[in-house]
């Protein structure tokens, strides 16, 4: 951790609220006038699109499991080593991979492939990192410890998978089979993974829908943050917390825990904003006093 140089992670996956999520550290970061390099966790996979795919076959026929989860497609040593370097000097290299035409066309690059690495502007105020291993740990490596601010959002499993199998059959043409192989491939790395994140996690958003999504692969509509609940837990803050300020804040939130909030989805945007404006604003002014500005 860092306080000349602080790490803020968002690690989640799809059918959280990631939009919201987004919009919320966009909002906060432009009130505060704050420059920070901006880290997608994509661009530690290991493998481009092709070459994943390539990986993926060759697994399947050794009897392997590889997915985007789990280590064997991630380069988590070099996550770690960039928080690290980040949080000591401000500094590390960075790339981005390139997901659809819009995003490959300024770089002369397909889509589906990574730009070079290239060097992170010295004069940013923090790292901003959005992606699926913010707070990995294995026994190789723990990206966790160099993260000073680490925000779980996470939604629940039926809908992540409701998420993922309407995104990848209506916008990617892969079948609903497909998928299904897919999420199954991918299971076991998520429990080793992905969940143990939210517990190293400070602060955790879970998203609960409130339709019934008991099959998600027969399901037609993705819930809306509307048709959802929001499971706010504080650990490393639960103690600092002005629960009865946030209650009167958020209009029909209740207490389910003593460190667990629970707000309407749709106020989801606004409770980010409300719980971590004044964290990130502290962290800040903790860095300008530090650094003499």
């Amino acid at each position: 951790m860092s306080e000349k140089h602080p790490i803020i992670a968002i690690t989640g996956s799809s059918g959280a609220g990631t939009s919201t999520v987004k919009k919320a550290f966009e909002e906060i970061l432009r009130r505060g006038e704050y420059k920070p390099a901006i880290i997608e966790g994509d661009s530690f996979h290991r493998y481009d699109r092709q070459a994943m795919k390539k990986a993926v076959e060759e697994a399947d026929k050794e009897g392997i499991n590889i997915s985007h989860f789990g280590p064997e497609a991630n380069i988590f040593d070099k996550l770690e080593a960039l928080f690290h370097q980040y949080g000591e000097t401000g500094s590390g290299q960075v790339r981005k991979y390139l997901h659809n035409e819009e995003e490959a066309l300024p770089y002369n690059q397909k889509p589906g492939t990574f730009t070079p690495w290239e060097d992170i502007d010295p004069d940013t105020d923090l790292l901003f990192y959005e992606g699926l291993h913010g707070g990995v740990v294995t026994p190789e490596v723990n990206v966790a410890q160099w993260v000073d601010l680490l925000i779980g959002v996470v939604p629940s499993v039926n809908l992540e998978w409701i998420q993922k199998i309407s995104r990848d059959v209506g916008e990617r043409g892969y079948s609903a089979e497909a998928v299904t192989h897919t999420i199954l491939r991918r299971m076991p790395d998520y429990v080793e993974y992905i969940t143990p994140q939210f517990t190293h996690s400070h602060i955790n958003f879970q998203r609960v829908p409130l339709v019934d999504t008991s099959n998600p692969f027969i399901a037609r509509d993705i819930p809306t943050l509307d048709e959802s609940l929001v499971v706010i837990r504080f650990n490393k803050y639960r103690d600092q917390v002005d629960y009865n300020h946030l209650l009167t804040m958020i209009h029909d939130s209740f207490m389910s825990r003593p460190n667990t909030i629970v707000v309407p989805g749709g106020k989801m945007g606004f409770a980010m904003q409300i719980i971590l404006r004044p964290i990130i604003k502290e962290m800040m002014e903790k860095r300008k006093k530090l650094l003499g500005l």
